[in-house]
């Protein structure tokens, strides 16, 4: 009786430690809008002048336009507001930025954007962003694009940072 006691325990704590690993083992699906890294450097081998962490939401037949919240401060990108960090002292579109991470939200309009610096971080969205906290603001002008966009994209070429989504085009000059 003893004995088969003994194998009951053992075969259910067998079982139980069998689906727990079973279900240990399942992974959540692929975000819809996956993180992103775009990193600025002035050469392949030169240390990092700045660094942007962001979501990349996809149109799927949707339009930028609206999607980019036009007027209102948007997140700069899909779930956790973006982050950039300058890894020194930075001119970020006219304005002195000392190094760090701040978030980096937007405001989309019709012909230019406004880029905002803020102090807060870690946040998710926009919901929680406060104007006080801004660093900077920079307004940029909008261009179009030949091709479309699929994904919100930033990317850091000849001293601009730039964003694009759809047909949406901005830059804001970066420099050392």
């Amino acid at each position: 009786m003893k004995t088969t006691k003994l194998i009951t325990t053992i075969t259910f704590a067998f079982l139980m430690f069998m689906s727990f690993n079973a279900e240990a083992q399942k992974f959540a699906g692929l975000d819809k809008s996956p993180l992103d890294v775009s990193y600025y450097k002035t050469s392949r081998n030169a240390p990092p002048i700045a660094r942007v962490i962001y979501s990349r939401p996809q149109l799927k037949g949707r339009d930028a336009k609206e999607l980019t919240q036009k007027d209102k401060v948007w997140r700069t990108g899909a779930n956790e507001s973006a982050e950039i960090t300058f890894y020194s002292d930075v001119n970020f579109g006219g304005d002195t930025i000392k190094a760090g991470t701040y978030s980096l939200f937007t405001i989309a309009g019709d012909k230019e954007w406004t880029i905002i610096l803020n102090s807060d971080l870690h946040a998710w969205g926009a919901y929680s962003y406060n104007k006080d906290n801004d660093v900077a603001r920079v307004k940029v002008n909008v261009m179009e694009g030949k091709n479309s966009l699929e994904a919100f994209s930033i990317t850091f070429n000849d001293g601009h940072m730039h964003m694009g989504w759809g047909k949406i085009r901005v830059a804001v000059p970066v420099s050392k």
